[in-house]
């Protein structure tokens, strides 16, 4: 066994040995894989090994399409031919017109990527999978390309295709714990000796945490029993001719395929079970739990009806084993907050089907710092310290009672709520608060007229959006008052905090003691990483702050690039909440509370930071506005915050204040053609792609992502960034769908809804350079139909920024 190497993965089931595969076979052979027992002797072994290309998102729909792909050519190996049934073709049923528009619009996403989906009506559903009946069936949604793989042949070809490109995999290996040197190489003591390397990957299946804890690392990751069940043969499916496709339904909680001449059929049960939460016995290995088919008895009455074959058939026999889930079902890939070189994929409840591609997304992390494609996703950074054991089960079980139905837009459900609040929460909840969840955090999206008001999620526009627009229209004609909690903050501090800040951002960094200035940052081959504001409090003090999301994100790209000395960060988040006031009357309502400061436009003008007292609390008040109105954010301690929130609102009565949310805020935001992180500022695209050309100074001497920048000067773009307006009065667009031009894909929705001060429907995306000239004309594609668009100026309403200057 290898004493050295420059990669160590843990792990021998389908996300070790892809991630493998993929690292070997892209030319860095000083890798291994360690392995307590067997490869696939954990969760891989017993998967239902489905392979679909159906993904919510396009990164998921890329990685699927990528396992696709891979498994057909490992599966064509003529030495070494795999059991893998491709295009047997799959269904994924609809009930409710909520399903329908739901599944047109991941037609659209899909098509983005080159990927064909179908929707069926209920008749040709019966037509392709003649084992069902279409009672209660509005359609279906068609995958010509879904099938089914054996898992333990296709885990042996990855390791097998690693092994030939130099890899090596050390088998009954346990490994028995990690540390770091000094020097930040990594020491994996195993079993069979020590192994020092420059980076780990953790590949744990169900013991993720037994290699977290090695490492220090609680990850948001806990299992699941899951059942399936295994007929005797099926005489409708020996008559068929071909492969029965495979079935999803959302409605009665089970999927199906064909396995030989019966079915596979798996359960998703209301009554379902965590597993291993008070440890793992060592021993647990190739095995199964007790059948427990009693926890399923709710479901099979209503899975009968929908395949009456089952009633005729027996079972041959029953699995029930371990599955991962995160805490929000999305896998774990990428690089672990808060730890140098070390990785992890894990958590992937669908292991199978996307492994290739996360194995293949992984080891362009590992290798170059990003993949092709943006992963936030699957980014371990999603996750802060409140997705604990507890919170991860929690929201697990509410993801597996709910694996075919997908979230609606704007809806949040109910595990795990209430994990992180604001001193104010219980004010803004008696005032018919709606609230959402990001990062955790409790934020209000709207204000229901009455606390029985309904809010109905859907791909349509709906009654909401009459709230909504009123909110907008008080923050435009008079004042509105805005929580903003989470928002991510730290202090950073010292004798070189000014020079190093400006060594990181391709922006200029505020030189003045009291301004303010959006900056970003770039990943070293020059695409967006991030957007932070930072105000410049003294020459050696700075406050930065970004999105509620980004809070590991960007704590973990400053902490590895810190000097050794000179200075300090200090997280904020906690310890302070935003408040917003904005509108004409935002001056008046704040100089009627804070007298003594001077809020006029001369003393105290766009992006300014001061100091400040709200009545008797103090505060940080920034002059910045992401609504386009004239507006301060007022950072305010949490201790002093309910203060302050019943200060605004005694006083706001006079200048007829309301209450405004996120999605009165996100409708403003888009009519400024404001970017949002994660939306529309992706790893994917470069800044001059991205159409932040005033924000990029190239001129200076250096920043992280410049070279690449410069190497890539006078090559075409490959996507821009516009502002659009549909021709659309019944829906919005919304993220992922696709902008075409004669039917041909041409572009990609990032951010989308309604401008209720210009009355537009309005669409941000990435689309083709050559059509992104102003009054370009395009469709748009929402709720599987094309509406004609155009491409429009940025910033629709108040382009001179007159309000927010004022």
């Amino acid at each position: 066994m290898k004493s050295h190497a420059r990669v160590v993965v843990i792990g021998g089931g389908i996300a070790g040995c892809s991630t493998l595969y993929h690292l070997a076979r892209a030319g860095w052979t000083d890798v291994v894989l360690v392995e307590r027992n067997e490869l696939t002797s954990g969760t891989t072994w017993h998967s239902a090994a489905q392979v679909t290309n159906f993904g919510a998102v396009q990164t998921m729909v890329a990685l699927k399409s990528h396992s696709i792909k891979l498994y057909k050519e490992l599966s064509e190996d003529p030495e070494h031919p795999i059991n893998y049934h491709h295009a047997s073709g799959g269904i994924r049923l609809a009930s409710t017109q909520d399903h329908m528009d739901g599944y047109k619009h991941f037609i659209s996403v899909a098509k983005g990527m080159g990927v064909d989906f179908e929707l069926l009506d209920p008749a040709e559903c019966a037509r392709r999978h003649p084992l069902i009946e279409t009672h209660d069936l509005l359609g279906g949604l068609w995958d010509p390309l879904d099938g089914d793989i054996d898992p333990a042949q296709l885990t042996q070809a990855l390791a097998r295709g690693a092994r030939k490109a130099g890899a090596e995999i050390y088998r009954h290996n346990p490994v028995e714990g990690i540390y770091q040197k000094p020097n930040g190489e990594w020491v994996v003591q195993t079993v069979n000796g020590d192994i020092t390397c420059e980076k780990v990957v953790n590949a744990g299946g169900y013991r993720v945490n037994e290699v977290g804890a090695m490492l220090g690392v609680q990850y948001p990751v806990i299992s699941m029993e899951h059942m399936y069940f295994l007929t005797e043969a099926i005489p409708e499916i020996q008559d068929f001719g071909k492969r029965v496709p495979l079935l999803r339904d959302p409605l009665d909680d089970f999927y199906s395929r064909q396995e030989k001449d019966g079915l596979l059929v798996g359960i998703y049960e209301q009554r379902c079970k965590t597993w291993g939460m008070d440890g793992i016995d060592p021993n647990f290995v190739n095995a199964l739990c007790p059948d427990d088919l009693d926890r399923c008895l709710d479901n099979m009455e209503r899975v009968f009806k929908r395949m009456p074959c089952l009633e005729r058939t027996g079972i041959r026999s029953i699995i029930n084993g371990p599955i991962t889930y995160s805490a929000d079902g999305n896998p774990l890939v990428g690089k672990t907050p808060g730890l140098d070189n070390v990785y992890s994929i894990i958590g992937l409840r669908a292991g199978l089907g996307e492994g290739g591609g996360h194995g293949k997304i992984l080891a362009e992390i590992i290798m170059e710092g990003e993949s092709e494609w943006d992963t936030w996703c699957i980014d371990p950074a999603r996750f802060t310290r409140h997705a604990n054991t507890e919170f991860t089960a929690r929201k697990a079980v509410e993801d597996y009672q709910n694996e075919f139905r997908f979230h609606m837009p704007h809806e949040f459900r109910t595990a795990g709520r209430l994990a992180k609040t604001t001193p104010i929460y219980p004010v803004l909840k008696a005032q018919n608060a709606e609230f959402g969840v990001v990062n955790g955090w409790e934020r209000t999206m709207f204000f229901k007229p009455d606390a029985d008001f309904e809010f109905k999620h859907s791909f349509s526009f709906t009654e909401t959006d009459k709230i909504v627009a009123e909110e907008v229209k008080a923050v435009n004609e008079r004042v509105g008052l805005m929580e903003v909690s989470g928002f991510n903050r730290y202090e950073i501090k010292g004798p070189k905090a000014a020079e190093w800040l400006d060594s990181l951002m391709c922006s200029n960094v505020p030189k003045k003691v009291g301004r303010v200035g959006l900056c970003y940052f770039l990943t070293d081959k020059g695409n967006v990483a991030g957007e932070a504001t930072l105000a410049k409090l003294s020459e050696d003090r700075f406050w930065y702050g970004s999105a509620a999301a980004s809070e590991y994100h960007d704590m973990d790209w400053l902490r590895t690039r810190l000097p050794e000395e000179g200075v300090e960060i200090t997280p904020m988040t906690n310890s302070h909440t935003i408040l917003v006031v904005a509108g004409p009357k935002s001056r008046d309502l704040l100089a009627k509370l804070s007298p003594r400061t001077d809020w006029s436009k001369a003393a105290f003008p766009w992006l300014t930071a001061k100091s400040v007292f709200i009545g008797h609390a103090e505060a940080l008040a920034m002059r910045v506005s992401f609504s386009g109105e004239l507006g301060w954010e007022l950072h305010v301690p949490n201790e002093q915050l309910y203060l302050v929130h019943s200060l605004l609102n005694e006083a706001g009565t006079e200048f007829g204040m309301a209450p405004f949310g996120g999605m009165a805020t996100e409708s403003m935001r888009l009519e400024k053609s404001y970017r949002h992180w994660k939306a529309d500022l992706i790893t994917e695209y470069d800044p001059f792609e991205s159409s932040l050309n005033r924000f990029i100074k190239m001129d200076k001497e250096s920043f992280p992502g410049k070279e690449a920048l410069l190497a890539k000067a006078g090559q075409p773009a490959r996507r821009q960034f516009v502002t659009m307006t549909v021709d659309c009065e019944t829906a919005a667009a919304h993220p992922g769908d696709s902008i075409c031009v004669d039917g041909k894909v041409i572009g990609t929705v990032t951010s989308a809804g309604y401008g209720y001060r210009v009355n537009k429907n309005i669409v941000l995306g990435f689309i083709d350079p050559a059509h992104s000239h102003e009054g370009a004309e395009c469709d748009v594609e929402i709720i599987g139909q094309a509406y004609p668009a155009r491409v429009v100026g940025e910033s629709l309403f108040d382009p001179e920024n007159l309000c927010v200057r004022s």
